[in-house]
């Protein structure tokens, strides 16, 4: 596989989500995707969360973008592993979601990951940094 820049493929996924396009997220996905996550199974998509194709993927992105009018994803770190990375991000509801990625050889996503906090995390003013 060939090199993949983690923090470019990060800018440009953050970039993605938060222009809410549902053409230019799935751009990013590998057409044999699977995609895991608890909201696809909270909204009734798949039993499991998951997705296993890029047309389910961007039925659940394109119905998913009107219910969340103020969908904006703020980046906190990207974690970077030996097979892909996790971004760790604070959504629009204040939840953490820590969202773990592994690209094929095109360098698109082909397994994406998602977990969220329970609950909403209050930001914490420590002082300045």
């Amino acid at each position: 596989m060939a090199h993949i820049d983690y923090e470019q493929k990060a800018a440009e996924w953050y970039e993605a989500w938060n222009s809410r396009d549902a053409q230019n997220i799935c751009d990013l996905y590998a057409d044999n995707l699977v995609f895991i996550s608890p909201f696809v199974a909270k909204l009734g998509l798949s039993e499991r969360g998951v997705l296993t194709d890029i047309q389910a993927f961007y039925s659940y992105v394109s119905s998913t973008l009107p219910r969340v009018p103020n969908l904006k994803f703020e980046p906190i770190a990207n974690c970077i592993g030996a097979q892909g990375h996790t971004l760790v991000y604070r959504n629009q509801s204040s939840h953490i979601v820590a969202e773990t990625f592994e690209y094929n050889d095109q360098g698109l996503i082909r397994l994406a990951n998602v977990a969220f906090s329970t609950a909403p995390i209050k930001r914490k003013n420590y002082g300045s940094r």
